[in-house]
C-alpha cells in the first residue's frame, strides 16, 4: 500500500474562514467591488481574447501596466499567480536542501511553510515586544547562521506595524542573504523601497493586487528586483503561470490609476473610521487590549482574551482573524465597521476581562 512520506502525511489543507457570516473582515481584502468603468472595458476586451491559446508566459502587457503604475522598468518585473506562487518559486529556486532561511515572528505563515517543504533550515527571529523589527538581531543572525534567504512582510502581517525604510536599507546592505521584502500592504504606507530597488543586488520586493487594488480573486502578484534576480524567477516559475483572464483584467485595472487612487482613499477612510472606533473603545474599557500602530488596511490588537473575542464575533456573524496571538480586523464598509464596533462594545461591556 502506498504511504505518504513523513514530510506531508500530517499536513492539512489551508482552512480559510468559512460559514454563513454576514460580515467578512478576516482576509484583508478590499471591500470595494471593481467599478463599472473597469467591468465595461473588460467586457469589451474579452471577445478579442484567445482563450483557446496558452497565455503569454511573460505576461508582458500585464507587467508593462504594473511597471507604469509603480514607476519601475518593466525588465525588472516578474508576474505570478498571486504572491503566494512567487514565494513558493523563491523557496524552490533560491534555496537548496539544508540551506538556512530566516523569518521574523509573528509574520505570514506561508514563509515558514514553504521553507519546511523545501527541507531548508528555519531560523526564527522574534519581533520585539512592541512588534517592531530588531534589525541588529536580524543582521547578526543572518551572518552567524549563514542565512541564504531572509523573508518578511513590511508593513507586517498580522501586526500592521511598519518598519522605517532607513532601517530596511541598513538591513539589506548589511547581510549577504537574499532579502525578500514582502510589501503586500505597502500601498497603505509610505515606506516602500520600490523606488530604490535597483541599488541592491540582494533584494527582491513582492507586491500584490489582492489588497489595495481589489483583485484578490484574480490572483496576481509581482516580484521586482535587479535583472539577474528577475531572470532567475522567470526561469524557475511555471511557463504559463498567470492565466489569460487574470492577465487581461490586471492590465485593464492597472491602466486606470485615478480609479485606483480613489479606491485607496476610500479604504484609508474606512481604516481611519475603524481605528478611531477601536481607540474610543480603548478609552472606555482601559486595560482590555492594546491597539498596535496601523500602517495597513486592518487593525491589530493584543489582548489576553483575543481568541474569546474571535469566537464571540463569529457567533454573531462577523468573521475576523486571531493569529500570531493578535486579533486582526480588516476595515470594511462604514456599516460593517460600525457593526463590528458595536459588537465589540457589547463584548467588553458584558464579558469580564481574562485573568492573568
Amino acid at each position: 500500500m502506498y504511504r505518504l512520506n513523513d514530510k506531508i502525511k500530517d499536513l492539512q489543507p489551508y482552512d480559510p474562514v468559512e460559514g454563513g457570516y454576514r460580515i467578512h473582515l478576516d482576509a484583508n481584502e478590499s471591500f470595494l467591488p471593481l467599478p463599472s468603468v473597469i467591468l465595461e472595458e473588460l467586457a469589451q476586451t474579452l471577445p478579442q481574447t484567445a482563450f483557446n491559446r496558452y497565455p503569454d508566459p511573460a505576461a508582458r502587457e500585464l507587467c508593462q501596466a504594473f511597471a507604469q503604475y509603480y514607476g519601475v522598468p518593466v525588465k525588472n518585473v516578474a508576474a505570478g499567480n498571486g504572491s503566494d506562487e512567487l514565494i513558493t518559486v523563491l523557496f524552490t529556486g533560491f534555496l537548496q536542501r539544508g540551506d538556512a532561511f530566516a523569518t521574523v515572528e509573528p509574520d505570514f505563515s506561508m514563509y515558514a511553510f514553504n521553507g519546511y517543504l523545501q527541507e531548508a533550515r528555519h531560523i526564527c527571529v522574534p519581533k520585539r515586544e512592541d512588534y517592531s523589527l530588531d534589525i541588529d538581531k536580524l543582521i547578526e543572525t543572518c551572518q552567524n547562521e549563514n542565512v541564504k534567504l531572509l523573508i518578511f512582510s513590511n508593513p507586517g502581517n498580522p501586526t500592521s506595524v511598519v518598519c522605517p525604510r532607513e532601517e530596511i536599507r541598513r538591513l539589506v546592505r548589511s547581510v549577504n542573504a537574499l532579502v525578500v521584502l514582502d510589501e503586500a500592504y505597502m500601498d497603505f504606507s509610505d515606506q516602500s523601497l520600490l523606488p530604490e530597488f535597483s541599488e541592491y543586488d540582494n533584494l527582491l520586493i513582492l507586491r500584490t493586487c489582492s489588497k489595495a487594488i481589489g483583485m484578490a480573486g484574480a490572483r496576481l502578484g509581482f516580484a521586482v528586483g535587479q535583472k539577474p534576480l528577475i531572470d532567475a524567477v522567470k526561469a524557475v516559475k511555471s511557463p504559463y503561470n498567470v492565466n489569460t483572464l487574470s492577465q487581461t483584467l490586471g492590465t485593464v485595472v492597472l491602466r486606470h490609476p485615478q480609479v485606483l487612487k480613489e479606491a485607496l482613499a476610500q479604504i484609508l477612510r474606512s481604516r481611519d473610521q475603524l481605528i478611531s472606533g477601536i481607540e474610543a473603545l480603548g478609552k472606555e474599557y482601559p486595560d482590555r487590549f492594546t491597539l498596535l500602530p496601523c500602517a495597513t488596511n486592518f487593525a491589530a490588537m493584543k489582548m489576553k482574551d483575543g481568541e474569546r473575542l474571535y469566537h464571540y464575533l463569529g457567533e454573531r456573524g462577523i468573521s475576523i482573524r486571531y493569529t500570531g496571538g493578535l486579533v486582526r480586523i480588516t476595515c470594511g464598509t462604514p456599516k460593517e465597521n460600525q457593526a463590528v464596533l458595536e459588537e465589540m462594545a457589547q463584548y467588553f461591556a458584558t464579558i469580564p476581562a481574562a485573568e492573568e
